[in-house]
């Protein structure tokens, strides 16, 4: 049997339970998503942050759309699919395609920092005259000119979590990423203080340098700390690309430099589930204390065990099929007025309402593996 049929027969089987999945979804439609729509005036060349801090925002609850028309051919740059929030916006991507009844392809690059395989795509994407594309940016600034690029060639570009200042862009879907860094920050502060701490000392493990989500977090994380009721040192910021194993050796460095002097570390979804075995060989488990900056299925995992004590949730699921849906409005010239800007609000996960809590609105199912490609009209 050759290596290429077998692969046929994974991804037919894989297909095969998403489009179980998409059924129930198209079935039962998905719950409507709470948002902050934004509509200028606002800053030019800003950041997500900066829209919602000038410009109009409506709090809305964004509701599923009606299928298209015509099936629409869209690409998605996503900068890396090696870590599972990644997958999870696969999912939300690949089965609000197939309720919908539009082509998708998602194109990711090989990681964070892989910024010149992510505009190779683009050009890529450009040249393959797609109805529209849905860049999730490595850069904040360096994907700006192949976004006016697209725009220029009359395709419409929108952005999916991750942020840029492009004002070239037609819709942004994101999520306050100084947000993140906030509501991250405040739990801490909130624990610290029922641990009977008066002052605490984190590290951060927030992803490359460059990224502009790593940008937002960090700044948030800083702006929670400067105002807290208790001291918080930040006493060390270590970037680098979420990969476990890089991220392990940069916990293992962070606990060999402050050893129990630490006593949380804050990381991204592919960069805190790293520091688990890190703080459990140090024999820290309990003393420092883990938070992740986003939500993924290994996270809530680490989160029922008590490895991971909390997390901030973005909501990768729901962007994602807002995404798509504001795209398929666009492009069948639906909407009476087009926001700049639409935040997903964010959740937060810990022990206290894991029980209760609405999973599939940011996680793929159980077993999930992701699926790159959608066209209604392949059998």
């Amino acid at each position: 049997m050759s290596g290429k049929f077998l692969q046929r027969i994974v991804h037919a089987l894989l297909l095969s339970a998403v489009l179980l999945a998409g059924a129930a979804v198209a079935a039962g439609g998905f719950d409507p998503v709470s948002v902050n729509a934004i509509y200028p005036p606002l800053k030019g060349s800003g950041s997500a942050d900066d829209a919602l801090a000038t410009g109009r925002v409506v709090d809305e609850n964004y509701s599923m759309v009606a299928p298209a028309r015509k099936p629409w051919r869209i690409a998605f740059l996503f900068p890396q699919i090696k870590d599972s929030y990644w997958a999870d916006c696969s999912y939300g991507v690949i089965s609000e395609a197939m309720r919908l009844g539009v082509a998708v392809d998602i194109f990711p690059a090989d990681g964070l920092d892989d910024l010149v395989g992510q505009l190779r795509k683009m050009d890529e994407a450009i040249a393959a005259k797609y109805d529209a594309i849905v860049i999730s940016p490595i850069s904040q600034t360096a994907n700006n000119s192949s976004i006016a690029r697209a725009r220029a060639g009359a395709v419409p570009v929108f952005e999916l979590a991750n942020d840029s200042t492009s004002d070239d862009l037609t819709i942004k879907v994101t999520s306050s990423l100084k947000g993140i860094g906030i509501k991250a920050a405040q739990w801490i502060i909130i624990d610290a203080q029922k641990r009977g701490l008066k002052s605490i000392n984190i590290a951060l493990l927030p992803g490359p340098r460059d990224a502009g989500r790593v940008k937002g977090e960090v700044e948030g994380t800083y702006e929670a700390a400067y105002i807290a009721p208790i001291r918080v040192n930040i006493v060390a910021v270590k970037y680098g690309d979420s990969d476990l194993i890089g991220q392990s050796r940069l916990a293992a460095q962070l606990l060999g430099q402050y050893g129990k002097k630490l006593d949380y570390i804050l990381g991204c979804t592919g960069c805190a589930p790293a520091a688990v075995l890190p703080v459990k060989m140090a024999g820290l488990k309990g003393k420092v204390r883990i938070v992740a900056y986003g939500l993924t299925r290994e996270i809530a995992n680490f989160i029922r065990r008590g490895d991971i004590v909390a997390a901030v949730d973005t909501k990768g699921v729901s962007q994602a099929r807002v995404a798509i849906d504001a795209v398929v409005n666009f492009l069948e010239g639906r909407n009476e007025a087009l926001p700049h800007t639409i935040l997903i609000k964010l959740g937060l996960l810990d022990k206290g309402n894991y029980a209760e809590y609405a999973f599939d609105s940011s996680i793929a199912p159980k077993g999930y593996e992701p699926v790159l490609s959608y066209d209604p009209g392949r059998k």
